[in-house]
């Protein structure tokens, strides 16, 4: 099952309306997103809690790393430049941090606020190589920009 991104959306626009509270958004992105798709092995967001520092949010799938430092990783460098990673082969990424040996590719896309400010980032592994397009990227930065701008 791959996703439907139109009806996704909605789901979650319904779900999350007149919500403020970003712990309980995030809890919500992440079961409809992780529950989406198939190739979504974890699913789930990392908090910037202090400057510099990631420390895992509401998430579906196995554990996760609990803290992760800006310079760290995919999630670090999604935190750190602001930018979507698409990572095909963890392998093969700088510095990749190996939560789960089960991870073959990583889509990371960070998470601001009303204000612009990175609040998180929503990080998607899969256990499939190459396994995210640009179009999850895109559908899925939609939809996160959809619930958190105004939050």
């Amino acid at each position: 099952m791959t996703a439907d991104y139109t009806t996704l959306a909605k789901t979650i626009a319904a779900l999350t309306e007149g919500e403020t509270d970003q712990i309980a958004l995030m809890a919500t992105v992440a079961c409809e997103v992780h529950h989406a798709d198939d190739r979504f092995d974890w699913t789930g967001f990392y908090r910037v809690t202090q400057p510099g520092l990631l420390k895992i949010g509401p998430y579906q799938g196995g554990h996760g790393c609990l803290v992760i430092p800006f310079e760290r990783g995919v999630c670090g460098a999604a935190a750190r430049t602001g930018e979507v990673q698409r990572v095909a082969d963890v392998d093969s990424f700088p510095g990749h941090i190996a939560c789960a040996s089960s991870t073959r590719s990583e889509l990371v896309l960070p998470v601001r606020n009303a204000g612009g400010e990175i609040i998180a980032v929503f990080d998607i592994d899969s256990d499939q190589p190459d396994a995210f397009t640009d179009q999850d990227a895109d559908h899925i930065g939609a939809i996160l920009t959809g619930v958190f701008a105004r939050a």
